[in-house]
């Protein structure tokens, strides 16, 4: 298999390992540890200043992952921290001089101001995370650069230390290295910003994006509508338009941009067009129905996690894998992800997509007794019912495989987990208006934060704004606590794929106009 390379730098991930060891460096030496004289020499040198830095971020102040963390080019993707994250108390903390090359900065996301219009800028903030003691707050230092609320300009890319130690080799893992290149690459003058029409949530946080390769786009879009029209029968022909608004050639492109071939691409796009299937079927208002869902899904389920049972009754249980288009998709995408994935892998994904039908039923059960959850146990099930099994399986589609010991640690766990659910909560703020003028009442987090807490619809929506914000800041403070702990190859590639990941699924709702549209409330 060819090296893939790494994926685009799209969030905070790998500055945060990298100031994280620059300081750790630094204060073995404030504490008069032995330094290796390479290391010595190189910590010592002045720092250059380059060009003036924008209004409002200190000159020459790390705030971006070194140049040196890229790989291949990747001119002006936003590879810095996320504006806003506070820090923790870090008094006395020694500095790093570093060196600081002359050339354009890139712009990273910034924070827009709760009331301001569409068309604001290409990223926002609202609000500072809270700070963090220990090794969190260290790296929520570095990448923040200072405490208190995140600023409303661009932040610049930190320049390549040069010092910083030689790290892993081999496939896959260029993009890994810590250390030094030859020579730092170009960086835009101008910052990536939002398409023209994309939907723009005021104080939402988020980074843009690199358009996904058109190139993959159709090619995947052709792929996936043949195998649903010719290999599933997914849906009938009145369905077709909807089909091509999901978009999803788009989507799977911008969240596995280092998937090395299109057939690596097309394990994720087809998982994603079944599950959507089983959603839209079996839950949702295309035919689905809270009555009687667990036996559905339970018998769907199967198509993932085969049923071995006897010789009288297996063929009568592979015959009801072809009796709807759900099971019909589902089984027919795990057998191209088993195909592709190891055993481990594949039986990963069977585990999150229990829970993934875990969280179907508990939103049904209270569907079915019209019962308004507390906001906390509606978290609690958006932790079970989201999109969890998509980021999941970003080694697969990389070609590389998280050894399984590795994916099991509670830290990885935890990144899971918020990535998870700061990409649903996504999903309910961009699809608010979708599901209010649909049949029925649909749970999403602003309906439960208004009748919870007695909040005006607007209120409600701006709260789940900042429920985002602050689950967005916890994922990336994980990862980066993640990555400095266990600084294995295969572990920083996850953690940054599945950072790329959660940035294209925003990507994905924020661009999506055929099927989301904002509330009024700016």
């Amino acid at each position: 298999m060819p090296d893939p390379g790494p994926s685009p730098l799209q969030s905070s991930l790998p500055g945060a390992a990298a100031s994280f060891a620059a300081r750790v460096l630094a204060d073995a030496a404030a504490h008069g540890h032995a330094v290796p004289q390479g290391l010595a020499e190189a910590r010592t040198v002045p720092a250059e200043t380059g060009p003036e830095a924008p209004t409002g971020a200190p000159a020459g102040l790390p705030s971006g992952p070194p140049a040196g963390l890229l790989a291949g080019p990747a001119a002006g993707l936003p590879s810095g921290p996320a504006a806003g994250i506070s820090s923790g108390a870090s008094a006395g903390m020694p500095t790093v001089p570093v060196r600081v090359p002359a050339g354009p900065s890139a712009g990273l996301p910034v924070d827009v101001p709760a009331g301001a219009g569409a068309g604001a800028g290409a990223g926002a903030g609202a609000g500072a995370g809270a700070g963090a003691g220990g090794a969190v707050g260290v790296l929520a230092e570095a990448l923040a650069g200072s405490s208190g609320a995140a600023s409303a300009v661009p932040r610049r890319i930190a320049p390549d230390p040069g010092w910083v130690p030689r790290g892993p080799q081999g496939l896959g893992t260029a993009g890994l290295s810590l250390a030094p290149r030859a020579e730092a690459p170009a960086l835009r003058a101008e910052p990536l910003a939002a398409q023209a029409d994309a939907l723009i949530i005021p104080g939402l946080y988020w980074h843009p994006v690199p358009e996904p390769d058109p190139v993959r786009v159709e090619e995947v879009g052709l792929r996936i509508k043949s195998w649903a029209l010719d290999e599933v029968q997914l849906y009938p022909e009145d369905w077709e338009g909807d089909f091509d608004g999901f978009q999803v050639g788009r989507y799977m492109v911008a969240c596995h941009p280092d998937a090395p071939t299109i057939d690596h691409l097309m394990v994720a796009t087809r998982l994603m067009v079944a599950e959507n299937a089983v959603d839209d079927c079996y839950c949702e208002d295309l035919g689905g129905s809270p009555v009687g869902l667990g036996g559905r899904l339970l018998l769907a389920h199967t198509a993932l996690d085969p049923l071995y049972s006897t010789a009288e009754y297996q063929p009568a249980w592979a015959e009801s894998l072809h009796a709807d288009a759900p099971r019909r998709a589902y089984r027919s995408a795990m057998e191209y992800l088993v195909r592709q994935a190891t055993p481990s892998q594949a039986d990963r994904f069977r585990h999150d997509m229990a829970r993934l039908h875990l969280g179907y039923l508990a939103e049904a059960a209270w569907d079915e007794t019209n019962h308004v959850p507390e906001v906390w146990e509606y978290l609690a099930m958006r932790q079970f019912n989201n999109f969890r099994p998509c980021p999941t399986i970003t080694d697969t589609v990389g070609g590389y495989e998280l050894p399984a010991d590795l994916h099991a640690q509670p830290g990885m766990q935890r990144v899971l987990a918020l990535a998870g659910n700061a990409s649903t909560i996504v999903n309910d703020l961009y699809s608010y208006t979708k599901e209010l003028a649909s049949p029925g009442r649909h749970m999403n987090l602003p309906v439960v934060l208004a009748d919870r807490e007695s909040l005006s619809e607007k209120d409600a929506y701006l709260k789940a704004v900042e429920v985002h914000n602050d689950l967005m800041r916890d994922f990336e403070a994980a990862s980066a606590e993640l990555a400095a702990a266990c600084p294995v190859p295969s572990v920083l590639r996850f953690l940054r794929g599945v950072a790329v990941w959660v940035d294209g699924n925003h990507y994905w709702h924020q661009t999506n106009t055929y099927r989301y549209s904002l509330p009024d409330f700016w």
